[in-house]
């Protein structure tokens, strides 16, 4: 297997757990917290903060084989993921405004891709 595909499927698997940490933190601002230092130090915020983590690493492992141009395309990516997980998890409607948005990436990856 070509190792810019491979590597490009490292990236686009840490896009999709960036915006899940996403949603995770969205979910963790919802809820009131008693004082500042508790809005930070709960569960979910720290989860979500680990997971971006573990994104960034993906990030840079898959940068050592995937050429520089490909990466911000790729990354665009991120936004429809963050557009369906909030879909389905948060139960967030999808308006007109966000399926033009969302269409236009994709025309814009699937140009850059070809």
């Amino acid at each position: 297997m070509n190792k810019v595909f491979l590597f490009s499927i490292v990236y686009i698997v840490g896009i999709v757990i960036s915006a899940f940490a996403q949603i995770l933190l969205k979910k963790a601002a919802v809820v009131k917290r008693k004082n500042i230092l508790k809005e930070y130090l709960n569960c979910k915020t720290i989860t979500a903060y680990t997971i971006f983590f573990l994104a960034t690493l993906c990030s840079l492992l898959a940068y050592k084989y995937i050429p520089l141009s490909l990466g911000p395309i790729l990354g665009m990516s991120e936004y429809l993921f963050v557009a369906i997980m909030s879909y389905v998890f948060l139960k967030e409607k999808i308006s007109k405004q966000k399926l033009i948005g969302i269409g236009i990436i994709l025309v814009g990856i699937l140009v850059f891709s070809l």
